[in-house]
């Protein structure tokens, strides 16, 4: 189970910043919704070849200041 939860609201920021930081999967689909985080965790660690810890503190640094730019 990931240890954060995307809503409606920050998962599309979250999406910008992702995207900000890796640039070169902006092409790649990647499902933002609420309540698939595991599924997306489990996506982003294909993508980028990083471990569950890696993926989940990165997704957690973009969700800690959502209104900021910094991920």
């Amino acid at each position: 189970m990931a240890n954060f939860q995307l809503t409606k609201d920050n998962a599309e920021k979250v999406k910008i910043k992702f995207f900000r930081k890796y640039r070169d999967l902006v092409n790649q689909p990647l499902d933002f919704t609420p309540g698939n985080e595991d599924k997306l965790v489990d996506d982003i660690m294909r993508l980028v070849k990083r471990n569950r810890t890696y993926v989940e503190f990165t997704l957690q640094k973009a969700l800690a200041d959502t209104k900021g730019n910094r991920l």
